[in-house]
């Protein structure tokens, strides 16, 4: 168990510092829509991260059903692609930043007008988008690699989302606590990751992608 939690941490900070959920949050919390779109952002956001990750480890673990004697080799295969395609992602991310201009994206700058329902469907898409796809994928590779218990494996899965989720999670219950002392730093993180929002996920995706790369290279 402890081994794959090792493996699950590093990848759980890639998904809580990813600079998209991360904005979302950030502009929800600033706009007039805060009371009856934040929740279901956060709900939507916890649910959709806590998918991913079951989905693939079960889905991994299906597969490596009828390839016992080869788990190993078909797991470590899978870590050196999704590393791989990591590592272009972030190079495709950091490409973007350098051939667009500062600034907000046109659905960004529509956060503020997103209601309870389209909040709630946002995050859980976001949660699938291609990094956060790619990053479940990877959390649940390495839950079927350590060859967990059923329990330990739901708490591990609890303890991924808990971090995954950790940095939307604890702005909008601040935000709920002490509105007034958290606005501020609200708009500093929203002017600071419109900026750098893109390296900052480049940079993650990066080492992420090197880490499960090298775990990959290991295994063959």
């Amino acid at each position: 168990m402890w081994q794959a939690l090792g493996a699950l941490l590093p990848i759980a900070v890639a998904v809580a510092f990813s600079s998209v959920p991360l904005t979302v949050t950030i502009l929800i919390l600033l706009s007039p829509n805060r009371g009856r779109a934040a929740l279901p952002f956060l709900v939507g956001w916890v649910i959709g991260v806590a998918a991913v990750i079951s989905l693939s480890a079960a889905g991994a673990a299906i597969l490596s059903q009828p390839l016992r004697r080869r788990q190993d080799t078909a797991i470590a295969i899978l870590e050196i692609l999704i590393g791989s395609a990591l590592i272009v992602l972030a190079a495709v991310y950091l490409r973007r930043r350098s051939q667009t201009s500062r600034g907000l994206p046109r659905w960004l700058a529509a956060v503020d007008s997103f209601g309870p329902f389209v909040s709630f469907g946002m995050a859980v898409v976001l949660s699938f988008r291609p990094k956060g796809f790619l990053l479940g994928i990877a959390g649940g590779l390495a839950l079927s690699a350590a060859s967990v218990k059923p329990d330990e494996a739901v708490l591990l899965i609890i303890i991924y989302t808990a971090i995954a989720t950790s940095t939307v999670v604890i702005p909008i219950v601040a935000s709920f606590v002490a509105p007034r002392k958290t606005e501020a730093r609200l708009v500093s993180a929203r002017d600071w990751l419109t900026g750098n929002g893109r390296i900052l996920t480049s940079l993650m995706m990066f080492m992420i992608g090197v880490v499960i790369l090298g775990d990959g290279l290991i295994q063959l």
